[in-house]
């Protein structure tokens, strides 16, 4: 399965972050410890929610939407 999952800042929750993996467990492991850039100043992080799906293309078609304009304004509505 591919993943494409809404986290936010515990400490700073203003924060939020769009992301897609394989491996939801070890990338959310990952997000916590500070090995990716551009998450690292924020951890610790929840999942706010995440979306499973067979086809990778469809996932990272469905993430690059979450980080467009009308993306974002659907994932405020319906996520945040």
């Amino acid at each position: 399965m591919h993943y494409v999952y809404l986290l936010r800042s515990l400490n700073f929750p203003e924060q939020s972050y769009v992301g897609f993996t394989s491996d939801l467990k070890a990338r959310m492991r990952a997000h916590n410890a500070g090995e990716s850039n551009h998450t690292a100043k924020f951890a610790p992080w929840q999942i706010i929610s995440y979306h499973a799906f067979n086809d990778k293309r469809k996932a990272q078609e469905f993430e690059h939407y979450l980080k467009t304009g009308s993306g974002k304004a659907f994932a405020s509505k319906r996520f945040w």
